[in-house]
Formats: structure tokens, C-alpha cells, sequence
């Protein structure tokens, strides 16, 4: 289906193409730049172009695909850079260098390179929708093939190595099954029943996972003005976090703090396995001098990865950094097509699109061999001048179980990690309550509340300081500063670079426990 341009306005073009589908990925212009339709008037549709469209002329074709922006799900997703548009950046930047456009959708080198296949059928075997087939090895995973919508007998099955580019197995009525699927990216890849997973996210830093802890497919986010240290905890919970894989999103982030962080992850090894950190991470990125509209896509491209590794059993977490610059892509399409804002200027769907989009979050129960897979999410928020009351950081608050809040204060007085321990909050606790118990102490919880009413009694004392004096002081009083000192000196404060930065469970209980011991 082909068209042609009859108007441009930054990334949002305006074409002439009958037939078109809401959300149908479109090719624009003679470099066939990705597009996609995002609203329809008769003949005339409204498409944001996820690049560069500075050339772009009126009287260009346009070419409809009559299918949505999808996600290619199958071998070379791990350890790979990719843009949002889920191309492999080091690929195209090796062919073309570092600035491109209108490239295909699916650049993988690794199609060509073989794989083992495990198969669990034989030829004459009965298979249904949604069964299990066999699995593949990719950077140390099992990697499941499914039969998503093929059902019938098997008439020819792949053993041994094979190329991605071709069936793992055939079926009697022609059909042909792949390693790989191709999954559109605003629709959720359902793989089971929503569990509720009381098992936390172990991330080493210990004022999370001590005071507000993060739970399996929890969503939590981490809010923080300029130069709070959101990018640097974000990279320690990446680092040290008890998940299979990790997803990284860079949303508008700067480029060189995303070149150091992919440079740190390629060079340090997984202290749990014998390989590198990068070999279970999947970078998608957006760097903030790349085409607005793509940070967009950027987020959707992602947690479609995510879904297929939580389909598997995996548990997955998925940083984004930062939800904000996504928001702000948002409300410049928005303004782009003369609607209606909403506060601050943001689209009035904008809470909607945000709710949609972390509910993706969540524990299933799946096809293979019964296992629980997670998908977690733990989103940056960069609220203007440090405001909370924005609209950004209240919709996400509304939907998320953990907020950290960074403290703008601590941050200048070289507190790492700089989360206020008086604003942030968890509402995993009650549900992690029997874990703790079980795995780590008893009275895990006692100390938890102790210690924060000490650091609670501190604040209200340093008040009445301010105004009597350490002369005025009670003495038993001076003993609680002096303590709450200790503890956000040597227990909340954690170097991310030194040998300090990861804590463990036991670590942290033995050290509040000897802290508080003292009284």
C-alpha cells in the first residue's frame, strides 16, 4: 500500500494513503524511514517518524506494511546494543558509521551464525497451541521455542545445529516453526497466570534492600533531581541484582554516561557465572541527541524482551532511565499534533499510557516445566527542578510499590546512595515479611523499625539542638544522635566503587545488628 507525503512538521508527517491501519508501520520517503500511523482522517494519516527526517520533501512515497512496529524475539537479543527500533548498533556503526537512517528492521549478523537445538518431540508427534518444543543455546540460557499458533503432526524436526533463517520444525500441513517470533510491541505477550511472587530483589545496596526492598514483579521507581545519582544506583542495582537478565533502557539519557556504563558491563565479570555481565544484559538506547519520537519506542522494545525471557521462567529486570524524557517525547507529539494538553502541558492519555505500560509488569506461572518467571521494573523519574508534585512522578506514583526518592542534600554531602529514608517508602514489606524470617532473621523486621525510629527520634532532636544547644541536651539524647550518625555513616552509606558497593543479606543484618548492639 503506497502514498506520498503532503506535509512535514519535525517528526510528525502528514501523508495521502487509503487503506491504512491505526498503528501500521510505515516506510517514509525515498530513504524509507521508519514510521508509524498514529492517527487517521478519511485518506489522510498522521505518522510519527522515528528518525531523522531533516531532507524529507512533500511528493515522496510512503509505503504502508499493514502490520504494527514489532519486536524480533529469537537468537541475538542478549549482549546486544540495540537502538528503538531494535536495530544492532555496532553492526550498522562496523557498515555505515555513526549516523545512519532508513535502515531494514531486522540487522542481525547473528542469523547467520548456528545454534544447537534440543528438540522435545519426535517426527509424528501431536503438538498444540502454546506447548513447548525444545530450546536452544544462546550466552549460557536455554532459550524455549513455542508453538505460539501452530498446532498439527510433526512431519520434519531440526537436531543438532541449525540457522535461525530456517524452520526447527515442519509441520504435516506446511506450516514451518522458527526459533524466533516477532511479537507487536504495544500488545502484551501473554504466557501465563499473574502469580504473586513474595520473593525480593536482592541488590546489595543496603538501605533498599534492609529498609524499602524491591519484590519480583514489582514495579518501583527512583526519583531525583540533576545530579542525585539515579544513573549510578540504577548501574549498582544492574550490577548486583539477583535476576537472570537485565534490560537496560537509556531513554534520552546522555551518550557518555551510557558509552561508560555498556564499556563497565563488557569488562566486568558475573561474580555468579563465569561470563560477563553483559552476556545476560540487553541494552536498548536512545541517546538524548537522537530523534525524539524513538524514545518512545525505545521502552515498548524492551519490555516486549522482557515478557519473552519471563515466558521461559527467567526472572527479568528492567531499568529505564529515564521515564521523564519519555513523557517529554510524548507531550511533543502531542503538541506536534494540536491537541489538547492536559497539566503541564503533558497529553491527557499520558497517566494511561504509563499505567499500561507498568502493569506489563508481574510474576507468571509458565509452560515450561511449570517455573515462575518475573518481569521487574525499577524506572528513573527526573522530575523539573526536583518537583514530586509534577505530573510524571504522581501517575507513577499511583502505580508502583516502591518509591526511592533521592535527596538533593545528601547528594551534595557525598551520601551514596542519597535516598531519604524519611520520604521513601515500600509497600513489599508485609509481603516479605516470611522471607526474611526464613532466610535471613527473626527479628529482621525489629531491627528494620527500630532503626528508623532512631534516625526518626534524630531528626525531631536535631530540631530542638538548633535551638538549646549541645549544652541543653539530655544525655541519653546525645546518645541517639550519636547513633543514628553511625548508622547513616557506616550502614546507609555504600561506595559504588569500592569493595563495599554489594552487601548481602546476612552482610546487612550482622552489621545493623553489631551497630545497634552498642546501645
Amino acid at each position: 500500500m503506497k502514498g506520498k507525503l503532503i506535509g512535514i512538521s519535525g517528526y510528525i508527517v502528514k501523508a495521502r494513503l487509503p487503506e491504512a491501519g491505526i498503528y501500521d508501520r510505515v516506510l517514509v520517503g525515498e530513504r524509507e524511514l521508519t514510521g508509524e500511523i498514529i492517527k487517521i482522517s478519511g485518506e489522510d494519516v498522521i505518522i510519527q517518524v522515528y528518525e531523522d527526517t531533516r531532507g524529507l520533501g512533500t511528493g515522496e512515497k510512503v509505503e504502508s506494511l499493514k502490520k504494527p512496529l514489532t519486536s524480533f524475539l529469537g537468537p541475538g537479543l542478549m549482549g546486544n546494543i540495540f537502538d528503538g527500533l531494535q536495530r544492532p548498533l555496532e553492526k550498522i556503526v562496523e557498515e555505515e558509521g555513526s549516523f545512519f537512517a532508513g535502515k531494514a528492521v531486522h540487522h542481525f549478523d547473528q542469523l547467520k551464525q548456528k545454534f544447537i537445538f534440543t528438540p522435545f518431540k519426535n517426527v509424528g508427534d501431536n503438538i498444540s497451541c502454546g506447548e513447548v518444543l525444545g530450546y536452544f543455546s544462546d550466552k549460557g540460557f536455554k532459550h524455549y521455542v513455542f508453538a505460539d499458533t501452530a498446532e498439527g503432526k510433526v512431519k520434519e524436526i531440526t537436531e543438532g545445529e541449525f540457522l535461525p533463517e530456517s524452520p526447527v520444525i515442519k509441520l504435516e500441513d506446511g506450516t514451518d516453526i522458527y526459533s524466533y517470533s516477532q511479537q507487536p510491541v504495544r500488545i502484551p505477550l501473554v504466557s501465563g497466570d499473574k502469580q504473586i511472587l513474595k520473593e525480593p530483589i536482592i541488590t546489595g545496596q543496603r538501605v533498599i534492600d534492609f529498609f524499602f526492598p524491591l519484590m519480583k514483579g514489582g514495579v518501583s521507581i527512583i526519583p531525583g533531581g540533576f545530579g542525585t545519582g539515579k544513573t549510578v544506583l540504577e548501574q549498582s542495582i544492574a550490577k548486583y541484582a539477583d535476576v537472570d537478565i537485565v534490560l537496560y533502557v537509556g531513554c534520552g539519557e546522555r551518550g557518555n554516561e551510557i558509552a561508560e556504563m555498556i564499556e563497565e558491563f563488557t569488562t566486568i565479570k558475573d561474580e555468579r557465572e563465569d561470563r560477563l555481565l553483559r552476556d545476560r544484559t540487553v541494552f536498548v538506547v536512545n541517546t538524548s541527541n537522537m530523534p525524539v519520537a524513538a524514545r518512545e519506542s525505545s521502552i515498548y522494545m524492551a519490555v516486549c524482551a522482557g515478557e519473552y525471557y519471563r515466558r521461559m521462567g527467567y526472572h527479568v529486570l528492567l531499568l529505564a532511565d529515564s521515564i521523564s524524557r519519555w513523557a517529554e517525547a510524548l507531550k511533543e507529539i502531542s503538541s506536534s499534533l494540536e491537541e489538547m494538553p492536559g497539566e503541564e502541558g503533558y497529553p491527557t492519555y499520558m497517566s494511561s499510557r504509563i499505567a499500561s505500560y507498568v502493569e506489563r509488569a508481574g510474576a507468571v506461572k509458565t509452560a515450561v516445566e511449570e517455573k515462575t518467571g518475573s518481569l521487574s521494573m525499577v524506572l528513573s523519574v527526573s522530575p523539573p527542578g526536583a518537583d514530586f508534585a509534577e505530573p510524571v512522578t504522581q501517575t507513577l506514583l499511583q502505580n508502583s510499590g516502591v518509591f526511592l526518592m533521592l535527596d538533593r542534600e545528601l547528594a551534595y554531602a557525598r551520601h551514596y546512595p542519597a535516598i531519604n529514608w524519611t520520604q521513601s517508602y515500600s509497600n513489599y514489606r508485609e509481603d516479605l515479611e516470611d522471607y526474611y524470617r526464613q532466610n535471613v532473621a527473626e527479628d529482621w523486621q525489629n531491627l528494620r523499625r527500630e532503626c528508623l525510629q532512631i534516625l526518626k527520634q534524630e531528626q525531631e532532636l536535631m530540631e530542638i539542638r538548633q535551638i538549646v544547644g549541645d549544652e541543653g541536651m539530655k544525655e541519653e539524647d546525645k546518645e541517639i544522635i550519636q547513633l543514628a550518625d553511625k548508622i547513616k555513616t557506616e550502614f546507609l552509606m555504600q561506595d559504588a566503587f569500592s569493595e563495599d558497593a554489594y552487601s548481602t543479606l546476612q552482610e546487612t543484618y550482622e552489621k545493623i545488628k553489631g551497630i545497634l548492639g552498642e546501645r
